[in-house]
């Protein structure tokens, strides 16, 4: 589970990461759907049961570690997805610097941008995974995007797909604190 966890999170925030040049800072909320992958289906659905029958203790060291970089516990959405909620500070929307987790080791790249269109690429470390996605921008408030991610899982070569949306929903992230920003 932790596995299939963190890969789902280094995706969610790089997802995000990737969208920094053109949103408003605040509290956004991120949808994601992976597929492509009957293993990985499975494995999200194995992911959302045991998150939703996590004792007490554990699923706050999830929600404080997931905390620490600007997020919040995974909540399963519409269609075996995942719900997040992030936060972005103006200073870290201004640099384009957003939280990103440090179990992934993940880094991107932007490959082209063209009027409301950002194409990026990305290398995680931990679990190794690479891939690309497409990102299409609407003002500044929100996005959808698609990626194909590449990653070995089993000893087997997988390629996920990974369908989102972002919306801002405030200025004010509440609860929700912004994560750390790496090399800081």
């Amino acid at each position: 589970m932790l596995k299939t966890a963190t890969l789902c999170t280094a995706l969610l925030v790089c997802a995000t990461a990737a969208s920094a040049q053109s949103i408003k800072p605040g509290l956004w909320e991120i949808h994601q759907k992976m597929g492509g992958s009957p293993p990985m289906d499975q494995a999200m659905t194995e992911m959302h049961k045991q998150m939703a029958q996590l004792p007490p203790a554990q699923r706050k060291h999830m929600e404080a570690m997931l905390g620490q970089q600007g997020m919040t516990l995974p909540q399963a959405g519409a269609g075996g997805g995942m719900v997040m909620k992030v936060c972005i500070t103006p200073e870290m929307a201004a640099r384009s610097d957003l939280p990103s987790p440090t179990e992934g080791e993940c880094t991107n790249s932007v490959a082209s941008r063209s009027g409301n269109t950002l194409n990026m690429r990305f290398v995680c470390k931990n679990p190794p995974s690479n891939g690309e996605g497409t990102y299409t921008f609407s003002g500044d408030t929100a996005y959808s995007m698609k990626m194909v991610m590449n990653t070995t899982r089993q000893g087997k070569a997988e390629t996920v797909t990974l369908d989102g949306q972002g919306k801002w929903l405030s200025g004010d992230c509440r609860a929700v604190k912004p994560g750390k920003v790496p090399g800081q």
